[in-house]
């Protein structure tokens, strides 16, 4: 039933880019971490940078742990269901990187992501993925869902805050400048925005 892929193009890209939701799941090196899995939506948010490289923004949260496993060991495993038409699941397991806001590399990345505005959702890093295995299965008990409309509430909350009362908001959290298992999350201070 499944199929492995050498590189995201053709069907399986058209597939991946009108999802309007996607997971990734990280974990840290040590057997007794803690396992992540987070889902990641607002529309265009994700790109395919190439046939064998994604990436998606990272927003402003109360919590940093794909980003601290990332940098602790860069695994990262990213996945999109078909919950309308034909059922399908497409994983891409790779390596992944965070570019932080101060990376001269930045600028070029947002310009993957032209309708997003990042001073919107308080845009801590674009997390870049390149990929080393690529794969479907068929997802035959993946139920159908109606995708309705992006929620406002993260753009409505982030987008008050400058980089000042962002780091603020960063420093508060427990879990932002270091994971739960005590990895080195974001950065802080807030590297400051290049765009």
């Amino acid at each position: 039933m499944g199929k492995t892929y050498e590189r995201i193009d053709g069907r399986l890209r058209t597939f991946i880019e009108a999802q309007p939701i996607f997971f990734t799941a990280t974990a840290p090196l040590s057997g007794y971490g803690t396992v992540n899995l987070s889902p990641k939506g607002l529309t265009g948010s994700f790109a395919v940078i190439d046939e064998l490289t994604v990436a998606y923004l990272d927003f402003a949260g109360s919590n940093a742990e794909t980003i601290a496993h990332l940098r602790e060991n860069g695994r990262i495993t990213l996945m999109w269901c078909a919950f309308q038409g034909p059922p399908n699941i497409v994983r891409v397991h790779g390596r992944g990187e965070p570019v932080f806001r101060d990376d001269p590399r930045f600028r070029d990345l947002l310009a993957h992501f032209p309708h997003i505005d990042p001073a919107q959702h308080g845009l801590r890093a674009v997390v870049v993925v390149t990929a080393a295995l690529i794969r479907d299965t068929c997802g035959y008990a993946v139920p159908f869902m109606s995708y309705d409309e992006d929620r406002d509430l993260h753009a409505k909350r982030f987008a008050r805050e400058d980089d000042a009362s962002l780091d603020a908001y960063f420093h508060k959290k427990d879990h932002v400048a270091t994971s739960l298992d005590g990895l080195p999350g974001l950065p802080l201070p807030l590297p400051p925005s290049t765009v």
